[in-house]
């Protein structure tokens, strides 16, 4: 299982995606991706990584993770965090295309044989201009499955149809603009009424018969967050995500302490390192770690395990990428503590498919795999023909010193 070229791809219709390719000399390939800032992973990746590893023999995901971790940066997450995650995830399904195994069954599973999935509502533009979580980020308004659109002015006919999928939760974020106003220092009356209408009027259409999460995207300062906390109780809130930063790990105790509904934090933590003061303190309810922005599979499975460890369920990070996606459904098959994957209807019914096949097929709110080697998925056929597409391969003929 040498690796004898690294190739990444880089396609116009989604800017922050960088697919990653692991050629190996007996024809294999093992996919991967990263997303936000794709054309600096990119220069990482073939600039620093491409060195390293092409010309390995038999390169496991364990210690390639310990060959890539950078001496700067041991506690910050960041581009080359992200170019190792997607590369370690290649690296396991590589591992599973060798072996014939799916990642799932070398992770120890599966332990089950569906999983729930719940939708994220975005929209097929969501973070695709800049790498930045503003509104001003959020793409188009109208369109087919314009769910970010939807939830802030139908929210009520968005979840009834949500439902009639057959998805068992939705996610949305109606607090953000008011946290953009003040920098989330304070959350004025009328703002918070205007937020709270959402959720009321989600309630109102499907009661409790749709879980609820309500993403706050780590803006808000601790009083501001207790207080929506506070007006989101009797609403009941499958959980409220990301109050405050999960690295301003103190004011997050504090808040769960103060506040009556369940917190979830995680997607920007990280490793285990990040993880541990949150779940030491017994106050989080769910740990919603994204499985590429932690540093791969080899990292989030440990992520996860130290989660169980604390009696605290997983449900992994989506709305990065296709392939990290169906890294996130073999680390749920297999790990016990996994409670529900996020998905966003949005990405799978329009640029998801774009760039690969073989995702994980999604019925009635429950995700099912196949029994594909790997992670069961292969490239579009004009994913690299696409005119659209930047491609770049390092080869082993031109990493200096090896041969």
């Amino acid at each position: 299982m040498r690796i004898v070229a690294l190739e990444t791809l880089r396609p116009a219709f989604q800017k922050n995606l960088c697919v990653v390719v692991l050629h190996t000399e007996d024809g294999q390939v093992g996919l991967g991706d990263a997303f936000m800032q794709s054309a600096a992973v990119e220069a990482y990746l073939h600039d620093h990584v491409a060195p390293l590893l092409v010309g390995q023999e038999h390169p496991s995901p364990e210690a390639v993770s310990q060959l890539l971790a950078p001496y700067v940066g041991f506690q910050g997450g960041g581009v080359e965090v992200r170019g190792n995650g997607a590369v370690d995830i290649a690296l396991w399904d590589l591992l599973g295309r060798h072996t014939g195994l799916p990642v799932a069954r070398l992770l120890g599973g599966p332990v089950r044989a569906e999983i729930p999935v719940y939708n994220t509502c975005a929209g097929p533009d969501y973070i695709q201009d800049t790498s930045r979580q503003t509104s001003a980020n959020w793409g188009a308004v109208e369109g087919r499955y314009e769910d970010l659109t939807a939830f802030l002015n139908t929210p009520g006919a968005l979840a009834k149809e949500l439902r009639a999928e057959g998805l068992r939760g939705m996610k949305v974020w109606p607090f953000d603009h008011a946290a953009e106003a003040s920098g989330g220092t304070r959350i004025t009356p009328a703002e918070m009424d205007r937020a709270l209408a959402v959720v009321r009027e989600i309630r109102d259409a499907v009661g409790m018969d749709l879980d609820l999460m309500v993403e706050l995207h780590g803006l808000w300062s601790r009083q501001a967050a207790v207080e929506i906390c506070h007006a989101l109780e009797p609403l009941q809130p499958f959980w409220v995500e990301d109050p405050v930063r999960p690295d301003a790990v103190d004011a997050l105790g504090a808040l769960c302490d103060e506040v009556g509904v369940p917190i979830a934090t995680g997607e920007t933590a990280l490793g285990r390192r990040g993880f541990l003061p949150m779940l030491g303190q017994g106050r989080i309810s769910y740990c919603t770690v994204d499985v590429q922005w932690t540093g791969g599979l080899t990292e989030a499975r440990k992520v996860a395990t130290l989660a169980d460890t604390f009696a605290v369920p997983v449900a992994p990070h989506d709305c990065t990428g296709p392939i990290t996606l169906a890294a996130c459904f073999h680390l749920t098959m297999a790990q016990p503590n996994a409670l529900v994957q996020e998905t966003v209807r949005a990405f799978l019914r329009t640029w998801y498919p774009r760039v690969v096949e073989g995702l994980p097929e999604i019925r009635n709110g429950l995700a099912r795999l196949n029994d594909s080697p790997g992670l069961g998925l292969t490239l579009t056929a004009d994913l690299r023909t696409d005119p659209g597409t930047r491609c770049r391969v390092t080869e082993l003929t031109t990493v200096k010193g090896r041969s």
